[in-house]
């Protein structure tokens, strides 16, 4: 049964693997046997995630890459093809919310800078699409490349094989989407929006890629509840004190379990999801959250 979570033998990509979450996916996913590069545009962020992968025992490679840029995201697939070999799993990792695009006391939705709306959702949402276009391309050729072997004659039915080959000739996709796609949250609006249109793009992505390109590629993805985060601290704590804010609270008490998430309370749906154990899950994102999203309030 454990060798339906094995990810042996499997390369997996993760971008903003620099930060607290996506830091700790990419030691779990390394634990489960993957070699796996650490993207991120703080190179000495994702150089420390890398070096305790190795640590531990297995292998990584940091590569600095900028989400936003699809010639750095095109640069990072090639160092990692070089270093690691072709892709099995992307992680869309990056993301996160800037103070300057949330309401507050000082400052009014109206007044609410675009520059700062435009940074989060595209953030967030562009910088889950160029990651799937660069390194998606690349999982849908290899697909084809051996769905052509197979009819010529070169390759075995990776129906029958169940095994390496089979594996080889698919892939899967984790986007990372939110609570806020469920029921956008008040005061981020930008950030409620961008997470929403990853849960949309996740589902068509999961389906056009299965239609047009192969049926041996998934895409889902997770949506945490609440984890503190450097993005989300200032929301949720008192900077001075640490105490809870009232939105903190809030939080708490609409949260059936009591408690903020741990980082290592994502990595057995991330696991389950990147492995066999989900080979017939294709289109859906999976709450992670404490009962956040079952709890009416009453």
């Amino acid at each position: 049964m454990n060798d339906l979570f094995d990810l042996s033998g499997k390369v997996a990509v993760i971008t903003g693997a620099g930060g607290v979450l996506c830091g700790e996916m990419a030691r779990a996913v390394a634990a489960a046997g993957a070699k796996v590069a650490v993207l991120d545009l703080n190179e000495q962020a994702a150089g420390k995630v890398a070096e305790q992968i190795k640590a531990a025992g297995g292998t990584a490679l940091a590569v600095k890459c900028d989400v936003l840029d699809k010639a750095s995201v095109e640069g990072a697939y090639a160092a990692v093809s070089k270093g690691l070999g072709e892709v099995d799993i992307l992680i869309n990792g990056a993301g996160g919310n800037r103070k300057e695009a949330t309401t507050g006391p000082d400052m009014a939705f109206f007044d609410l800078p675009t520059d700062a709306i435009r940074f989060v959702f595209d953030l967030n949402f562009i910088g889950t699409l160029l990651p799937c276009q660069v390194f998606g391309k690349a999982m849908a050729e290899r697909s084809s490349r051996h769905g052509q072997d197979a009819q010529n004659g070169h390759g075995q039915d990776a129906r029958a094989t169940g095994g390496a080959e089979a594996r080889a000739t698919g892939g899967v996709i984790l986007n990372i989407s939110s609570m806020n796609a469920f029921r956008p949250l008040t005061k981020i609006a930008a950030y409620s929006a961008a997470k929403a249109a990853i849960s949309n793009f996740t589902q068509w992505l999961a389906v056009h890629i299965c239609q047009n390109y192969s049926k041996a590629i998934r895409v889902n993805a997770v949506a945490p509840g609440f984890f503190l985060t450097e993005q989300n601290r200032f929301l949720l704590t008192d900077e001075k004190t640490g105490d809870l804010t009232p939105r903190g609270r809030t939080i708490i008490d609409h949260t059936p379990m009591g408690r903020f998430g741990d980082p290592g309370d994502l990595t057995g749906t991330v696991l389950w999801l990147l492995s066999d154990a989900a080979k017939f899950v294709t289109g859906v994102v999976v709450p992670v959250d404490g009962g956040f999203s079952a709890f009416s309030g009453v």
